[in-house]
């Protein structure tokens, strides 16, 4: 579900912090998938059986996979404007996996906006922290200052 707000609201919404988000099963199937689409088929990810002698005891997600899955969970939890006309990942400036997430774990995001700086009339690079956490674990996923240029609808 999007959530809007004014452009107003957006333009002051630099501390504000939005979410966890719900959680979100990371699968076996999702797994798979991911390795096929990258042809990344490291057994860590793909193979069960070999994975059991890991010190993780079972497979776990790609990092990449983890990191991909922020197009998904943090518009559930960040509102956009509500002229905004589109969103482009425009990067990142730190990112850093910090564990893994293992089969079946339910993950979640939550963001804080750090800053927002108008490019060009219109166009707005926004940073934000990200964090996915993992259920259960104290440690989360994942933590990035993902960069987002909002182009509104002026």
């Amino acid at each position: 579900m999007t959530i809007t707000i004014s452009k107003a609201e957006f333009l002051n919404s630099v501390g504000t912090e939005y979410g966890p988000g719900e959680w979100f099963k990371v699968d076996q199937e999702r797994i798979n998938q991911f390795a096929s689409a990258t042809d990344d088929y490291q057994f860590i990810h793909v193979d069960p059986e070999a994975a059991k002698d890991t010190p993780f005891g079972t497979t776990i997600a790609h990092g990449f996979l983890s990191l991909s899955l922020l197009a998904a969970l943090v518009p559930k939890i960040q509102p956009k404007p509500d002229n905004v006309k589109m969103g482009i990942n425009y990067g990142i400036d730190k990112l850093r996996f910090l564990q893994p997430v293992k089969v079946d774990s339910e993950i979640r995001a939550k963001s804080k906006i750090l800053s927002i700086d108008e490019k060009r009339p219109g166009q707005y690079l926004t940073k934000s922290e990200v964090t996915i956490e993992i259920k259960d674990e104290a440690k989360p996923a994942l933590i990035i200052e993902w960069l987002g240029m909002t182009i509104l609808d002026e």
